[in-house]
């Protein structure tokens, strides 16, 4: 997953969680994200370009500390 923003990413299809490591070392949850959103963020060529239009500031979310790694990688 080549991307100059967004180092890894994972999704809790349960929870509606969608967890992303940014290339910068930080981690959001953001909650509430279909799997459609997740879906299309898995194949969008540019994962950076698809996150701010579709993701970033649409979707609650919140940060976490470096210790807790992603659960399920998608």
């Amino acid at each position: 997953m080549p991307s100059s923003v967004i180092r890894d990413f994972a999704y809790r299809p349960g929870a509606g969680e969608l967890e992303i490591l940014f290339t910068t070392g930080r981690r959001y949850v953001y909650h509430d994200v279909p799997p459609a959103v997740v879906s299309a963020l898995a194949s969008a060529g540019s994962k950076g370009r698809y996150f701010n239009a579709r993701i970033r500031n649409r979707f609650r979310y919140s940060e976490k500390t470096a210790k807790n790694p992603p659960r399920r990688r998608r």
